[in-house]
């Protein structure tokens, strides 16, 4: 039993001298001022189109503001090269790029937002 009652006050001093290095570096810079110019502190954001999850607008913006694009409007861009193609072409390669665009189209609805979904094409 003594032995269980001198580890108590040893470990809660333990517990009471550690410090989280990185979080004292982020609180000195917070004093410091070095986060004063980023967007979004102590102003609301401008993200432009609603989004139905805050957290889809907020890595939407930050991929548009560093050129990085998702996956879904990659392969938006290309369905719609495809279409433009297909307006000039008939018979078995017809079909064969219907085949592709549809293709692309279920992989973009799978990648892309729910409000964004598009449809598959028919050969008229």
């Amino acid at each position: 039993m003594d032995l269980d009652k001198k580890k108590e006050p040893f470990e809660i001093e333990e517990r009471l001298e550690y410090k989280d290095h990185l979080s004292e570096i982020i609180k000195k810079a917070e004093r410091e001022g070095h986060f004063e110019d980023l967007p979004g502190k102590g102003k609301p954001l401008q993200l432009g189109q609603d989004y139905l999850n805050p957290e889809e607008k907020q890595l939407y913006k930050t991929m548009k503001d560093n050129n990085v694009l998702p996956r879904w409007v990659e392969l938006a861009n290309k369905i719609d090269q495809l279409k433009e193609e297909l307006s000039q072409i008939e018979g078995k390669e017809r079909a064969r790029k219907i085949k592709q665009i549809n293709k692309l189209v279920k992989e973009y609805n799978f990648a892309c937002p729910p409000s964004l979904q598009r449809n598959r094409i028919t050969d008229k």
